[in-house]
């Protein structure tokens, strides 16, 4: 069954367009301060990012021409990456380039972030791994078309060779590397370029043949090897959290909430947090609550009913978090993760209703 039926598609889906959206919220929420955070007039400066990536070896392209144009160019084809994955167009291709925006633009300034960063950051190397445009996407719509993607097919891998060979790139795409996991970014794109085209060829020419057979069910098996990779990583999240929580004493007593309701940094509505944060019963009772859920977690998903009744709670209080602290990005890409646990039932009702909202025509005279 693991390489025979795709798990978990509307899920995946879901995940595919919560953090499209994430991002590209997240963009053009920031397009106004780009240079300043990721650009040429950022404090931490292009050669101090230079020497960083020398010893951690992180994907980026934004040094490899520098200038402000390079990093326009950089910045808004994230926009539209972030936009290609929320709608599903071309998803095996705009993962991809998903992928290489997020990580260069974050990889520039590790300093910025709020939490949710690090959550967008591995789950946009998960997304190219998953078959997450099976439904509710673009792809979807318009059925099988391998056709019209040669000529994006044979631009990508022209411009991966002109990246691999011009010698701007400086280590981003070396095939090796010095330490774990040893292998490189160019395996990992020239292996994706390579199997996109293979599957184009065995789809034209032997649609029903083995070698296709085996592709789909490698594709499958790989894309349901990634959910569980994603569901393991947000029960991770979770549970390293509460333990972490258990141990602080300020979640001990009760009084954790307390002190970030009362910093100017967490309150972008100062007379509601000022309302809560006052509530002494309230902040204990949320505190608390907060411990019991991170760490309890991963023991409900055993019971669909607890789970699913704790997933509610669980992204309230994302949103609380969104409103009270002024976290946003966080919340939204932590409600985003816990999509991969939404029942498929569920998913199909809202996604059922979803579609009905439609325009109606206006009746001809």
């Amino acid at each position: 069954m693991f390489t025979g039926r795709v798990l978990g598609q509307y899920q995946a889906a879901t995940v595919r367009i919560g953090f499209g959206l994430v991002w590209l919220a997240y963009l053009l929420r920031e397009w106004p301060n780009r240079r300043l955070l990721y650009g040429d007039t950022s404090p931490w400066s292009t050669d101090l990012a230079q020497q960083l990536l020398a010893d951690n070896r992180a994907l980026t392209v934004l040094p490899w021409f520098g200038g402000r144009p390079w990093f326009e160019l950089v910045y808004h084809l994230a926009v539209l990456a972030a936009l290609a994955v929320l709608l599903g167009w071309r998803t095996r291709a705009s993962t991809v380039l998903f992928l290489v925006t997020v990580l260069s633009l974050q990889n520039r300034n590790v300093f910025l972030g709020d939490g949710g960063d690090n959550i967008v950051h591995l789950m946009a190397i998960y997304l190219v791994f998953t078959r997450c445009a099976e439904v509710w996407s673009l792809d979807a719509r318009r059925g099988e078309s391998g056709r019209s993607g040669v000529p994006l097919w044979t631009l990508l891998g022209a411009l991966l060779l002109v990246c691999q060979l011009g010698g701007f790139a400086g280590t981003s795409l070396d095939w090796t590397t010095p330490g774990f996991p040893y292998v490189g970014w160019a395996p990992l794109f020239w292996g994706l370029w390579a199997v996109a085209g293979l599957w184009w060829l065995a789809e034209r020419l032997a649609p029903e043949g083995e070698t296709r057979a085996v592709l789909d069910a490698l594709a499958t098996m790989v894309h349901n090897c990634a959910m569980l990779v994603i569901a393991v990583e947000v029960v991770l999240i979770y549970a390293t959290a509460g333990w972490y929580k258990v141990q602080g004493s300020r979640w001990q007593d009760g009084t954790a909430l307390y002190y970030p309701l009362h910093l100017d940094y967490f309150t972008p509505w100062p007379g509601l947090s000022g309302l809560v944060g006052g509530a002494l019963l309230p902040v204990f009772l949320i505190s608390y609550g907060t411990v019991l859920l991170q760490v309890g977690f991963p023991f409900t998903l055993v019971d669909r009913r607890v789970k699913n009744a704790l997933l509610v709670v669980m992204m309230a209080e994302h949103i609380g978090i969104a409103v009270l602290l002024g976290l946003p990005v966080f919340s939204l890409a932590m409600i985003a993760a816990d999509a991969v646990f939404l029942p498929t039932a569920a998913l199909c009702w809202v996604g059922a209703r979803v579609a009905r909202i439609r325009p109606r025509r206006a009746p001809l005279s």
